[in-house]
Parts: C-alpha cells; sequence; structure tokens
C-alpha cells in the first residue's frame, strides 16, 4: 500500500517555516522544475519512520494529482536532531530506477548459539535497479546456514523478488561467524597496556609523516616522467 504525503508550496523563508513546525523540502525530477515545497513536522516524521527511503509515496501538493515519489535525503540537525530539510524525487512508473534495499537477517545461527561465535555484519544495505512496480522496502535473509566459522553470507546467494536486480560485488560479505577469542588471546588483551592520549598523537604524527613522504616520492616520480 502506498503511502500519502500532503505537502504546500513554499513561500516562506525556511528559518520561519522550521519555527512554526513545517520542514522545508523540494521536489526534483522529471520533466518538471524543481519545486520548493512545505510539509508539517509530525506527519512527515511519521511517515518516514514507517516508510523511508524505499516506498513510493503519493505526495500531493495543494490540488495538483498526486505525484508518485521518493525520498531522496534527509538532512538532520546533528545537535537537535531534528529533521531540517527534505528532497523528493519524482518517479516515471515505466522507468527503471536505481535506489537502495536493507537487509534485514532473520533466523538463528547455530555457530553463534552452540559454539559461543560473534555475529559479523557487512553493509546493511543493497544497491538495486528495479521498475517502480517491483520495488520492496528489505529483503530477508536467513542466517540459519551459518553453522561453522567457514560459512559465509554473500551478497552473491541472497535470494531477491523477481525483477529487481543487485548492482553491487556479488562477493561483498554480508554475514559470517567469528570463533570465540582463545584464553590466550583475551589475556594479551588484558596485558596489553592502555594508549594513552600521547601514544595516539604519536602514532597520527608518524603517520602523517609516512603519507607526507609517499606524496613527495609520488611528486619525484612525476617531474622524473616531465
Amino acid at each position: 500500500m502506498t503511502a500519502t504525503l500532503l505537502a504546500t508550496k513554499r513561500t516562506q523563508p525556511a528559518a520561519k517555516l522550521r519555527a512554526a513546525g513545517q520542514i522545508p523540502a523540494i521536489l526534483y525530477g522529471g520533466e518538471s522544475a524543481p519545486t520548493p515545497l512545505a510539509l508539517d513536522y509530525r506527519q512527515f516524521d511519521k511517515l518516514y519512520q514507517q516508510a523511508g527511503n524505499a516506498n513510493l509515496i503519493d505526495l500531493v501538493v495543494e490540488d495538483q494529482t498526486p505525484a508518485k515519489i521518493l525520498i531522496q535525503a534527509v538532512q538532520v540537525d546533528p545537535v537537535k536532531e531534528r529533521i531540517i530539510h527534505v528532497d523528493f524525487r519524482r518517479i516515471n512508473m515505466n522507468q527503471a530506477i536505481e535506489t537502495t534495499m536493507h537487509i534485514n537477517l532473520v533466523g538463528e545461527s547455530s555457530a553463534v548459539k552452540e559454539l559461543g561465535g560473534t555475529l559479523v555484519r557487512g553493509p546493511g544495505i543493497l544497491h538495486i535497479k528495479c521498475l517502480p512496480k517491483d520495488l520492496v522496502s528489505q529483503v530477508a535473509v536467513d542466517i540459519s546456514s551459518l553453522k561453522t566459522f567457514t560459512t559465509t553470507i554473500r551478497i552473491g546467494d541472497i535470494q531477491l523478488p523477481v525483477g529487481i536486480s543487485v548492482m553491487d560485488n556479488p562477493q561483498i560479505l554480508v554475514t559470517k561467524v567469528s570463533p570465540p577469542l582463545t584464553e590466550e588471546q583475551l589475556k594479551a588483551m588484558e596485558e596489553a597496556p592502555a594508549k594513552t592520549m600521547a601514544d595516539i598523537e604519536v602514532e597520527k604524527k608518524g603517520k602523517k609523516e609516512e603519507e607526507e613522504a609517499e606524496a613527495d616520492q609520488e611528486e619525484g616520480v612525476v617531474e622524473d616522467l616531465e
């Protein structure tokens, strides 16, 4: 079911909109010119929590015909943790789109439960291409096949819904189980001296000097070539 979002054309400065409990936004894509919009904060926040970036939305701007859109980008104030701007992308239902899909790990791994391993997760999203009608927000990946520490699940192992193709390298790791640390490893970690701020600064200085030396060497190679 496609969600519906109401908006109005923006006529006020962004700061004034935010003070009034609204969010400045912009709609672009297709043959139409970009359209500045204003959204009700509560309505959009609730919809965003439910729809995310991978669900089609019917955007209704005043009395215009609803437009099929995707949420392209959401800017959040890092201090107040409030949404301050939204970008929408107009979607042509007859053209394939490139977007992202979340990976949802389900089930239980015996390598974790019975062997005491730790589940290691790779990137949690897939970059996909599909027609808008085939778009789904997530794909479930069953981790019950992870029975040993050598078993892995990679992007190429994921069974996707019909009509969706992955653009990522199929060899990228999705998840695996790493074995528990041995007593020797745990003891070594406990005995290792804690790093001080001075140690960290020395490491940073050494790394910077190494990078500068590499840069000087590269410049020398370029000069020789010239």
